[in-house]
């Protein structure tokens, strides 16, 4: 299965370019993982928030195959420890789906085609985040769930 991570708008913070580049590699031991960052509007200024959720949206759309079990970053979705996330990942893979897609929505959130094509909303806390933070936080709980379903020493309870 491969697992992909789609973004709304570009990561410029070296430190968080780093963090990202790192589990990344660390992921190809365990899966294939790939991220697609959409870029962001040059006049999104311009646009209202629901006009900028549904251009997001048709672009997001554009990257996501029928056959794409999509999971939304949502503050509203359900929340997991580490291990049940863990559980989760492995009751996709085991589902049969070729692409597991995770998509982090703009400052606004999803557009209305979104939410309605998305199979699953996920939170990672009802906490605010950056979005560019919230790809590195997100990578690293994909990588932390391979090792605990692999019984290695990264995770500790």
């Amino acid at each position: 299965m491969k697992i992909v991570l789609i973004t709304i708008g570009k990561t410029n913070e070296k430190y968080l370019i780093e963090g990202i580049s790192d589990y990344q590699r660390r992921l190809k031991h365990y899966t294939n993982f790939d991220m697609i960052e959409i870029v962001h509007f040059k006049n999104a200024k311009n646009f209202s928030e629901s006009e900028l959720m549904q251009k997001e949206g048709e672009l997001i759309l554009k990257q996501i195959k029928n056959s794409d079990h999509l999971v939304l970053l949502d503050d509203k979705g359900k929340d997991f420890t580490s291990q049940k996330f863990a559980q989760k990942l492995q009751q996709w893979m085991l589902s049969g789906k070729k692409r597991l897609v995770f998509v982090v929505g703009g400052a606004y959130g999803f557009s209305e085609e979104i939410y309605k094509r998305g199979n699953e909303k996920l939170s990672l806390s009802k906490m605010t985040f950056s979005h560019q933070m919230v790809r590195l936080f997100f990578v690293e709980q994909i990588y932390r769930g391979y090792t605990i379903l692999n019984n290695e020493p990264y995770h500790h309870e």
